[in-house]
Protein backbone atom coordinates (compact mmCIF):
# COMPACT_ATOMS: atom_id res chain seq x y z
CA UNK A 1 0.00 0.00 0.00
CA UNK A 2 1.41 3.10 -1.06
CA UNK A 3 1.22 6.22 0.84
CA UNK A 4 0.67 9.39 -0.74
CA UNK A 5 1.44 12.23 0.69
CA UNK A 6 -1.11 15.22 1.14
CA UNK A 7 -0.06 18.68 0.20
CA UNK A 8 -1.24 19.64 3.59
CA UNK A 9 0.39 17.36 5.25
CA UNK A 10 3.59 19.18 4.46
CA UNK A 11 3.80 21.78 6.85
CA UNK A 12 2.80 19.19 9.62
CA UNK A 13 5.74 17.63 8.94
CA UNK A 14 8.03 19.97 8.71
CA UNK A 15 6.79 20.88 11.97
CA UNK A 16 7.62 18.51 13.53
CA UNK A 17 10.65 17.41 11.91
CA UNK A 18 11.76 20.65 13.38
CA UNK A 19 10.79 20.62 16.64
CA UNK A 20 12.36 16.87 16.98
CA UNK A 21 15.60 18.68 16.13
CA UNK A 22 15.20 21.36 18.70
CA UNK A 23 14.68 18.77 20.94
CA UNK A 24 17.38 16.69 19.91
CA UNK A 25 19.55 19.44 20.12
CA UNK A 26 18.58 20.09 24.25
CA UNK A 27 18.87 16.55 25.27
CA UNK A 28 22.29 16.92 23.77
CA UNK A 29 23.29 20.31 25.46
CA UNK A 30 21.94 18.30 28.85
CA UNK A 31 24.04 16.11 28.26
CA UNK A 32 26.98 17.67 27.80
CA UNK A 33 26.14 20.32 30.63
CA UNK A 34 25.85 16.72 33.01
CA UNK A 35 29.27 15.26 31.88
CA UNK A 36 30.69 18.53 32.79
CA UNK A 37 29.15 18.88 36.25
CA UNK A 38 30.28 15.59 36.65
CA UNK A 39 33.82 16.04 35.95
CA UNK A 40 33.90 18.89 37.80
CA UNK A 41 32.48 17.43 41.27
CA UNK A 42 34.62 14.17 41.13
CA UNK A 43 33.78 12.31 44.00
CA UNK A 44 32.40 15.19 45.98
CA UNK A 45 29.17 13.46 47.28
CA UNK A 46 25.87 15.83 46.36
CA UNK A 47 23.50 16.31 49.34
CA UNK A 48 19.86 16.46 48.27
CA UNK A 49 16.70 17.68 50.62
CA UNK A 50 13.92 15.00 50.17
CA UNK A 51 11.61 17.52 48.17
CA UNK A 52 14.31 16.82 45.41
CA UNK A 53 15.12 13.34 45.68
CA UNK A 54 11.28 12.71 45.46
CA UNK A 55 11.11 15.17 42.29
CA UNK A 56 13.87 13.07 40.45
CA UNK A 57 12.87 9.46 41.47
CA UNK A 58 9.21 10.49 39.85
CA UNK A 59 10.78 11.81 36.61
CA UNK A 60 13.26 8.94 36.60
CA UNK A 61 10.98 5.79 37.31
CA UNK A 62 9.07 7.40 33.54
CA UNK A 63 12.57 6.09 31.84
CA UNK A 64 13.93 3.26 31.91
CA UNK A 65 17.69 2.45 33.26
CA UNK A 66 19.08 1.84 29.61
CA UNK A 67 17.39 5.35 28.65
CA UNK A 68 18.89 6.74 32.02
CA UNK A 69 22.52 5.48 31.29
CA UNK A 70 22.49 6.90 27.47
CA UNK A 71 22.12 10.23 29.45
CA UNK A 72 24.39 10.05 31.77
CA UNK A 73 22.91 12.42 34.39
CA UNK A 74 24.40 13.08 37.57
CA UNK A 75 23.38 10.35 39.99
CA UNK A 76 22.95 6.77 38.34
CA UNK A 77 19.79 4.70 37.68
CA UNK A 78 20.46 2.54 40.49
CA UNK A 79 19.88 5.56 43.24
CA UNK A 80 17.00 7.12 41.28
CA UNK A 81 15.40 4.24 41.15
CA UNK A 82 16.27 3.57 44.76
CA UNK A 83 14.80 6.43 45.55
CA UNK A 84 11.57 5.84 44.23
CA UNK A 85 11.52 2.31 46.12
CA UNK A 86 11.51 4.27 49.20
CA UNK A 87 9.01 6.77 47.78
CA UNK A 88 6.70 3.24 47.41
CA UNK A 89 7.54 2.20 50.88
CA UNK A 90 6.61 5.34 52.23
CA UNK A 91 3.01 5.50 50.85
CA UNK A 92 2.71 2.46 52.37
CA UNK A 93 4.01 2.87 55.56
CA UNK A 94 0.96 3.18 58.77
CA UNK A 95 3.12 3.61 61.58
CA UNK A 96 1.91 6.75 62.65
CA UNK A 97 -1.54 4.93 62.58
CA UNK A 98 -0.38 2.46 65.44
CA UNK A 99 -2.29 2.80 68.72
CA UNK A 100 0.09 4.87 71.50
CA UNK A 101 2.12 3.22 74.09
CA UNK A 102 0.69 3.57 77.48
CA UNK A 103 1.75 5.75 80.29
CA UNK A 104 2.84 9.49 81.50
CA UNK A 105 2.67 11.23 78.16
CA UNK A 106 6.28 13.30 77.66
CA UNK A 107 6.30 16.91 79.42
CA UNK A 108 6.00 19.32 76.54
CA UNK A 109 9.26 21.70 75.78
CA UNK A 110 7.94 24.70 77.27
CA UNK A 111 7.55 23.24 80.62
CA UNK A 112 11.15 22.01 80.56
CA UNK A 113 12.65 25.38 79.60
CA UNK A 114 10.71 27.06 82.42
CA UNK A 115 12.05 24.20 84.55
CA UNK A 116 15.50 25.15 83.28
CA UNK A 117 14.70 29.04 83.84
CA UNK A 118 13.78 28.76 87.13
CA UNK A 119 16.77 26.92 87.98
CA UNK A 120 19.38 28.68 86.33
CA UNK A 121 17.83 32.14 87.64
CA UNK A 122 17.36 30.95 91.07
CA UNK A 123 21.02 29.14 91.73
CA UNK A 124 20.06 28.16 95.10
CA UNK A 125 16.56 26.43 95.08
CA UNK A 126 16.01 23.22 95.40
CA UNK A 127 13.93 20.38 93.41
CA UNK A 128 10.40 21.38 95.99
CA UNK A 129 11.17 25.00 95.59
CA UNK A 130 11.25 25.01 91.63
CA UNK A 131 8.27 22.48 92.13
CA UNK A 132 5.93 24.51 94.22
CA UNK A 133 7.52 28.03 91.63
CA UNK A 134 5.83 25.50 88.93
CA UNK A 135 2.12 24.66 90.59
CA UNK A 136 1.92 28.62 90.92
CA UNK A 137 2.16 28.38 87.28
CA UNK A 138 -0.26 25.99 86.90
CA UNK A 139 1.99 23.46 85.94
CA UNK A 140 2.04 20.34 88.68
CA UNK A 141 5.18 18.35 88.35
CA UNK A 142 6.89 16.12 91.25
CA UNK A 143 10.00 17.23 92.45
CA UNK A 144 11.68 13.87 91.19
CA UNK A 145 10.77 15.13 87.49
CA UNK A 146 12.23 18.18 87.97
CA UNK A 147 15.28 16.76 88.96
CA UNK A 148 15.10 14.37 86.27
CA UNK A 149 15.10 17.22 83.84
CA UNK A 150 18.14 19.17 85.62
CA UNK A 151 19.88 15.90 85.46
CA UNK A 152 19.66 15.71 81.66
CA UNK A 153 20.51 19.02 80.80
CA UNK A 154 23.70 18.88 82.82
CA UNK A 155 22.13 21.44 85.84
CA UNK A 156 23.64 21.04 89.54
CA UNK A 157 21.03 20.34 92.28
CA UNK A 158 21.05 23.69 94.74
CA UNK A 159 24.35 22.95 97.00
CA UNK A 160 26.65 22.65 94.11
CA UNK A 161 25.01 25.79 92.05
CA UNK A 162 25.09 28.12 94.54
CA UNK A 163 28.52 28.00 94.69
CA UNK A 164 28.36 28.99 91.03
CA UNK A 165 27.41 32.12 91.40
CA UNK A 166 28.50 34.23 88.01
CA UNK A 167 29.02 37.68 87.57
CA UNK A 168 25.88 38.76 85.96
CA UNK A 169 23.79 37.27 88.75
CA UNK A 170 26.04 39.58 91.23
CA UNK A 171 25.46 42.39 89.42
CA UNK A 172 21.44 41.83 89.19
CA UNK A 173 21.59 41.10 93.04
CA UNK A 174 23.78 44.53 93.37
CA UNK A 175 22.28 46.53 90.83
CA UNK A 176 20.63 49.49 92.72
CA UNK A 177 23.69 50.28 94.73
CA UNK A 178 26.27 49.17 91.73
CA UNK A 179 28.51 52.27 89.80
CA UNK A 180 31.41 52.24 87.76
CA UNK A 181 34.84 54.69 86.89
CA UNK A 182 37.06 54.45 84.56
CA UNK A 183 39.23 57.19 82.40
CA UNK A 184 38.81 57.27 78.28
CA UNK A 185 41.60 59.54 76.85
CA UNK A 186 40.74 62.10 73.49
CA UNK A 187 43.57 63.73 71.58
CA UNK A 188 43.01 67.89 72.01
CA UNK A 189 45.08 70.68 69.79
CA UNK A 190 46.69 73.09 72.02
CA UNK A 191 49.40 75.93 72.22
CA UNK A 192 51.67 73.07 73.38
CA UNK A 193 50.75 70.95 70.18
CA UNK A 194 48.53 67.62 70.67
CA UNK A 195 48.08 66.90 74.00
CA UNK A 196 46.61 63.99 75.95
CA UNK A 197 43.71 64.46 78.12
CA UNK A 198 42.21 62.21 80.42
CA UNK A 199 38.43 61.56 80.64
CA UNK A 200 37.01 60.57 83.84
CA UNK A 201 33.27 59.39 84.13
CA UNK A 202 31.32 57.51 86.54
CA UNK A 203 27.78 55.54 85.72
CA UNK A 204 24.94 54.57 88.03
CA UNK A 205 24.35 50.96 86.21
CA UNK A 206 20.50 50.31 87.05
CA UNK A 207 19.79 53.99 85.62
CA UNK A 208 22.00 54.25 83.01
CA UNK A 209 23.05 57.83 84.11
CA UNK A 210 26.90 59.26 83.33
CA UNK A 211 28.40 61.82 85.34
CA UNK A 212 31.40 63.45 83.97
CA UNK A 213 34.09 63.91 86.84
CA UNK A 214 36.84 65.82 85.02
CA UNK A 215 39.29 66.09 82.13
CA UNK A 216 43.04 66.88 82.73
CA UNK A 217 46.19 66.38 81.10
CA UNK A 218 47.75 65.17 84.32
CA UNK A 219 45.75 62.56 86.45
CA UNK A 220 47.98 62.42 89.19
CA UNK A 221 47.01 61.81 92.40
CA UNK A 222 46.20 65.10 93.88
CA UNK A 223 43.83 65.55 91.72
CA UNK A 224 42.12 61.92 91.49
CA UNK A 225 41.79 62.16 95.19
CA UNK A 226 39.68 65.88 94.85
CA UNK A 227 37.41 64.09 92.26
CA UNK A 228 36.70 60.95 94.93
CA UNK A 229 35.74 63.89 97.46
CA UNK A 230 33.47 66.01 94.69
CA UNK A 231 31.93 62.04 94.30
CA UNK A 232 31.12 61.41 97.58
CA UNK A 233 30.11 64.57 98.63
CA UNK A 234 27.29 64.95 101.20
CA UNK A 235 25.32 67.24 99.26
CA UNK A 236 25.50 66.58 95.86
CA UNK A 237 28.08 63.62 95.26
CA UNK A 238 26.64 61.33 92.13
CA UNK A 239 27.78 58.38 94.14
CA UNK A 240 25.65 58.89 97.41
CA UNK A 241 23.53 55.72 98.05
CA UNK A 242 25.49 53.68 96.30
CA UNK A 243 28.06 51.19 97.77
CA UNK A 244 30.04 49.26 94.92
CA UNK A 245 32.03 50.84 92.24
CA UNK A 246 33.52 48.80 89.99
CA UNK A 247 36.84 49.99 88.53
CA UNK A 248 40.00 48.75 86.52
CA UNK A 249 43.43 48.35 88.12
CA UNK A 250 44.51 50.94 86.61
CA UNK A 251 47.34 52.78 88.68
CA UNK A 252 45.40 56.31 88.30
CA UNK A 253 43.19 54.47 90.67
CA UNK A 254 45.53 54.68 94.14
CA UNK A 255 44.96 53.22 96.91
CA UNK A 256 44.50 56.98 98.28
CA UNK A 257 41.82 57.47 96.10
CA UNK A 258 40.25 53.80 97.47
CA UNK A 259 41.05 55.04 100.98
CA UNK A 260 38.78 57.75 99.94
CA UNK A 261 35.92 55.95 98.84
CA UNK A 262 36.06 54.02 101.80
CA UNK A 263 35.74 56.64 104.02
CA UNK A 264 32.30 57.60 102.63
CA UNK A 265 30.85 53.75 102.73
CA UNK A 266 31.82 53.06 98.92
CA UNK A 267 33.73 49.62 98.60
CA UNK A 268 35.95 49.79 95.06
CA UNK A 269 35.61 46.47 93.27
CA UNK A 270 38.86 45.62 91.34
CA UNK A 271 38.33 43.87 88.23
CA UNK A 272 40.82 41.60 86.82
CA UNK A 273 43.01 42.19 84.37
CA UNK A 274 42.10 42.91 80.87
CA UNK A 275 38.65 42.42 81.16
CA UNK A 276 36.47 45.49 79.64
CA UNK A 277 33.67 42.82 78.95
CA UNK A 278 33.07 43.24 83.21
CA UNK A 279 32.36 46.86 82.38
CA UNK A 280 30.75 46.76 79.44
CA UNK A 281 27.67 49.43 80.21
CA UNK A 282 30.59 52.15 80.14
CA UNK A 283 32.61 50.68 77.33
CA UNK A 284 29.28 50.77 75.85
CA UNK A 285 29.06 54.93 76.49
CA UNK A 286 32.39 55.34 75.55
CA UNK A 287 31.45 53.60 72.24
CA UNK A 288 28.51 56.09 71.72
CA UNK A 289 30.69 59.02 72.64
CA UNK A 290 33.44 58.46 69.98
CA UNK A 291 31.30 56.97 67.27
CA UNK A 292 28.89 60.36 67.59
CA UNK A 293 30.84 63.01 68.58
CA UNK A 294 34.57 63.35 69.20
CA UNK A 295 35.53 61.25 66.35
CA UNK A 296 33.50 63.74 64.55
CA UNK A 297 35.17 67.21 65.65
CA UNK A 298 38.50 68.22 65.39
CA UNK A 299 39.02 69.89 69.46
CA UNK A 300 41.23 73.11 69.76
CA UNK A 301 41.43 73.37 73.16
CA UNK A 302 40.56 72.16 76.69
CA UNK A 303 37.33 74.45 76.49
CA UNK A 304 36.34 72.65 73.32
CA UNK A 305 36.72 69.18 74.73
CA UNK A 306 34.62 70.33 77.55
CA UNK A 307 31.70 71.84 75.63
CA UNK A 308 31.62 68.81 73.36
CA UNK A 309 31.18 65.75 76.01
CA UNK A 310 28.42 68.23 77.85
CA UNK A 311 26.44 68.57 74.87
CA UNK A 312 27.47 64.80 74.95
CA UNK A 313 26.42 63.82 77.53
CA UNK A 314 23.17 66.03 77.82
CA UNK A 315 21.86 64.08 74.36
CA UNK A 316 23.11 60.53 76.12
CA UNK A 317 20.68 61.55 79.01
CA UNK A 318 17.28 63.34 77.58
CA UNK A 319 17.76 62.76 73.71
CA UNK A 320 19.14 59.05 73.13
CA UNK A 321 17.55 55.78 72.92
CA UNK A 322 18.91 52.85 75.00
CA UNK A 323 18.39 49.24 73.86
CA UNK A 324 19.73 48.01 77.39
CA UNK A 325 16.38 50.12 78.75
CA UNK A 326 13.83 48.57 76.23
CA UNK A 327 14.91 51.09 73.56
CA UNK A 328 13.70 54.57 75.91
CA UNK A 329 14.98 57.34 77.38
CA UNK A 330 17.14 57.99 80.04
CA UNK A 331 15.48 61.24 81.29
CA UNK A 332 12.23 61.60 79.33
CA UNK A 333 10.31 64.34 78.34
CA UNK A 334 7.38 65.88 78.48
CA UNK A 335 7.18 65.66 74.58
CA UNK A 336 8.03 62.06 74.16
CA UNK A 337 4.79 60.17 72.18
CA UNK A 338 3.23 63.52 71.56
CA UNK A 339 1.14 62.74 68.55
CA UNK A 340 0.39 65.80 67.59
CA UNK A 341 2.17 69.32 66.37
CA UNK A 342 4.34 69.52 63.69
CA UNK A 343 7.90 67.68 64.02
CA UNK A 344 11.06 69.71 64.69
CA UNK A 345 14.67 69.01 65.00
CA UNK A 346 16.98 69.43 67.92
CA UNK A 347 20.82 69.45 67.12
CA UNK A 348 23.54 69.62 69.23
CA UNK A 349 26.96 70.15 67.83
CA UNK A 350 27.00 71.55 64.58
CA UNK A 351 24.28 68.39 64.04
CA UNK A 352 26.45 65.79 64.82
CA UNK A 353 23.52 64.76 67.27
CA UNK A 354 20.10 65.02 66.48
CA UNK A 355 16.61 64.36 68.25
CA UNK A 356 13.30 64.73 66.42
CA UNK A 357 10.26 65.90 68.91
CA UNK A 358 6.58 66.95 68.73
CA UNK A 359 6.55 71.07 69.14
CA UNK A 360 3.19 71.45 72.03
CA UNK A 361 0.80 72.98 70.52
Amino acid sequence: MNFVLQPWQLPFLTLAGWVQRQQQEVIEYLRTENQVLREKLGTKRILLSDDQRRRLAVKGKVLDRTLLSELGTVFTPDTILRWHRVLIAQKWDYTDRRQKKAGRPPLSEEIQQLVLRLARENPRWGYTRIQGALANLGHNLSDRTVGNILKQHGIEPAPERKRQTTWATFLKAHWDVLAAVDFTTVEVWTQNGLVTFYLLFVMELATRRVHFAGATANPNEPWVKQVARNLTAADDGFLLGKRYLLMDRDTKFSAAFRGLLAGAGEHAVRLPARSPNLNAHLERFWSSLREECLDQMILFGEKALRRAVKQSVLHFHHERNHQGLANQLIEAGSDVGRRTGAVRCRERLGGSLRYYYRQAA
